[in-house]
């Protein structure tokens, strides 16, 4: 089933229905007055987040749909809420549909982002379908007349423990609604019960993926549809003069030319017209040149105005002891501009009927979007409806919102359904990014070689903790909604590690060369990559092994198990770092990094092996082990294929990318310019997974990125001797390192 596009009051309008509903957001939701059709019996199915009938349907046929404001972004997290489902129900797995991300029909749960899916939406759905199965129980105690202690629910059915008929669900709620709040203390199942939860389960998504028969946004299609392109001013902030319109006055199909301030588009019957007409229409341009110098960025970053500064953690007095340190340590350490580069380039498609105004989007946020439409357009958030459809390449907030507002403004301008495109130059131009990040640090070592003081300073954005403006708006001069957050990017500044003097400083900046907003795993990466390679520095200092110096300060016993099960899996020869044999064209080390997820959950531990030309500066990763501790694992092989994409993926970040950019734009436009890993490359992953069936889950979607960078740098020092601290270890900045040295 097609969830985007299954109709609601098909849906619905199957005889009973039991609806369980659920509130991730702690907030109220806003009332859905217009897009909330009649269900059956006379009641409109809830979307309030304090409502047990929002989330959860049992229909008549004896299936179970859930409703989920988290979305899958082709990561299984589709799968893992149906297991979740299915087992607190007592169902089948193919008896259990999820419908994801449409405004309409789902609760406002927040973004689907910060590794919150399974750990916040996942316990909430396991709440949800356990109060509605101990009330099922109730009502068949009723009918049977027995104690609940006496019944039993298995398969969509609860009958008497000593044998006889039961009764099924369907027959339980088929006079209609049942007026419940979820319990928090509901007795949830004894994992030792678990038949699918902890059990490795076929993906639902994957069989139609692999015979081409899914339907992802940029496949999406509805009636009366028309196709336009949006033509991007040639630097940020030029101002539109003028534009010919009869320069694509020959174009066939062509519908119109949108003008709305500095925003300007094409609108044709078929795509290629629009494409066309996008490249041949004439317009006269301001110039503008607000970009500093991309060879003088980490000047203009630590020049920037502060507004305020976020202590991440005090500890004694880590200024004092670095003046009685036996040698003292400093550093500075730099990550790129990343873009998210999805694989597809953004699409939406919006449509204005009644006063109503529907998109279909692969925003992994359709509710906070739905808000942004709404005060973009002038319209009440009632009036808005998001349904998310699946897109071809997503991980952060990329392009898919602004592709949204794009399709908005051009179809309130037409009166007709409008499809969006967005182009490669589109998508590596002009979605957000993941800002730079600077970031100093000094270490005062006593006379054993430990760790007695340590003081990092970080330079991060302030805009990455405001809001994420739609290029449509912002181009046309239409109200902004203002309460995005693209990320907590201070977390992870402070450490995991029991040294006696810490103090950790976040200089937040009041500005940023581009739009920020979150790339897979902000902050904690930039955050860790410090961190831990400059920490790798102090054991190298001291000629003590990494390994050894990490469990020396480290007193928390579920990080001590992912390190030693990391070293076990990769063989961890215990040495210190650099390799004393650095003779030949290609030179081979080893380097470990950890991470306790923002200090509070996911342990992750791994080692990066590297190979060094010497001769070229390249470096390959063969191998990366990865240990992981998320607690109870819903699906072993869900998890899994997240530790293989953000492995691969950050190693491509972390040796490849980097948007380029001149005084006006982005440069890095295409794959040749902005090159990331191919599969020759892409490392052999192998994977160790603690899994603890009674620790409350955690996520797994971003904190085995976080050691990536860190690993592979202490393991390119291991192998040449030399200290890589600037994000992308490219194969020029490698060679000239090595020339250095």
């Amino acid at each position: 089933m097609n969830a985007p596009t299954l109709s609601r009051r098909h849906l619905l309008l199957q005889g009973g229905a039991l609806v369980v509903g659920f509130s991730l957001s702690g907030g109220k939701a806003v009332a859905q007055t217009v897009f909330a059709p009649v269900a059956t019996n006379g009641f409109a199915k809830p979307v309030a987040p304090d409502q047990v009938d929002s989330f959860l349907a049992l229909g008549a046929d004896g299936r179970a749909t859930i409703f989920s404001g988290k979305v899958d972004l082709g990561t299984g997290i589709r799968t893992a809420m149906a297991q979740i489902a299915a087992e607190e129900l007592d169902l089948p797995l193919d008896r259990v549909t999820v419908v994801q991300g449409d405004t309409a029909l789902t609760p406002d749960q927040g973004p689907t982002y910060g590794s919150l899916s399974i750990q916040k939406g996942g316990v909430e759905i396991r709440q949800a379908a356990a109060t509605a199965r101990a009330r099922l129980v109730q009502l068949a105690g009723e009918r049977l007349g027995l104690s609940t202690d006496a019944l039993v629910s298995e398969n969509g059915t609860v009958r008497p423990k000593a044998g006889g008929a039961g009764v099924s669900y369907a027959e339980l709620v088929k006079d209609g609604r049942l007026d419940l709040k979820v319990d928090p203390a509901v007795k949830t199942k004894d994992p030792a019960d678990f038949a699918l939860v902890g059990k490795s389960v076929a993906r639902i998504d994957i069989p139609d993926k692999i015979t081409g028969r899914f339907t992802y946004m940029q496949d999406h299609r509805v009636p009366g549809m028309v196709h336009a392109r949006v033509v991007r001013p040639p630097a940020i902030g030029a101002e539109l003069q003028g534009v010919d319109e009869a320069s694509v006055a020959g174009i066939p199909g062509l519908i119109r030319v949108v003008r709305q301030g500095n925003f300007l588009a094409v609108v044709a019957e078929r795509e290629w017209a629009a494409v066309k007409a996008a490249g041949q229409l004439k317009a006269t341009w301001s110039r503008w040149e607000g970009l500093p110098e991309q060879d003088k960025l980490w000047q203009h970053v630590r020049a920037t105005k502060v507004t305020k500064d976020d202590v991440t953690s005090s500890t004694g007095d880590a200024e004092a002891a670095l003046g009685r340190a036996a040698r003292v340590l400093e550093a500075s350490y730099d990550f790129a501009i990343h873009t998210h580069g999805s694989i597809g380039p953004s699409c939406a498609i919006a449509e204005f009927k009644d006063g109503l105004l529907t998109c279909w989007t692969a925003s992994q946020m359709t509710h906070a979007l739905r808000k942004q439409l709404a005060a973009m357009t002038g319209l009440a958030p009632e009036a808005v409806r998001c349904i998310y459809v699946e897109g071809s390449g997503c991980y952060g907030r990329n392009g898919h919102e602004d592709a949204a507002g794009d399709a908005a403004l051009l179809a309130r301008a037409v009166g007709r359904p409008v499809r969006v495109q967005w182009s490669r130059a589109d998508e590596h131009g002009w979605d957000p990014k993941g800002p730079p990040t600077l970031i100093d640090l000094k270490a005062g070592l006593d006379g054993e070689g430990n760790v007695a003081a340590w003081s990092s300073q970080f330079h991060v954005p302030e805009g990455a903790a405001g809001n994420v403006p739609l290029v449509a708006a912002d181009l046309a001069g239409l109200p902004h909604e203002t309460t995005m957050s693209p990320g907590n990017i201070i977390q992870n500044s402070a450490l995991p590690y029991a040294f006696p003097n810490v103090r950790t400083v976040c200089h937040r900046l009041a500005t940023t060369p581009f739009r920020p907003s979150w790339i897979r795993t902000p902050g904690r990466m930039q955050n860790t990559y410090a961190n831990e390679a400059f920490l790798d520095e102090c054991a190298a200092a001291a000629g003590i092994d990494p390994l050894d110096y990490r469990l020396r300060a480290l007193k928390d016993p579920r990080g001590i198990e992912v390190l030693k099960r990391a070293a076990e899996i990769a063989q961890w020869e215990a040495r210190p770092s650099p390799v004393r044999d650095v003779s030949g064209d290609v030179l081979r080390g080893r380097g470990i990094s950890y991470v306790k997820y923002e200090l509070n959950r996911t342990y992750v531990a791994g080692v990066a092996e590297v190979e060094v030309d010497r001769r070229t500066g390249r470096v390959r990763v063969p191998r990366f082990f990865v240990v992981q501790d998320c607690g109870q694992i819903i699906n072993p092989d869900g998890v899994r294929n997240q530790l293989d994409g953000n492995v691969i993926q950050t190693v491509s970040r972390v040796l490849l990318e980097e948007v380029t950019f001149d005084r006006g734009a982005v440069t890095s436009l295409d794959w040749a310019s902005y090159p990331i890993l191919t599969f020759p490359d892409v490392p052999k992953v192998v994977i160790d997974l603690i899994d603890r069936p009674t620790e409350k889950p955690w996520g797994a979607g971003e904190p085995s990125a976080a050691i990536v960078p860190s690993a592979v740098s202490n393991a390119i020092f291991d192998a040449t001797g030399v200290r890589l601290r600037s994000v992308p270890f490219t194969p020029a900045k490698v060679k000239a390192a090595l020339q250095a040295s």
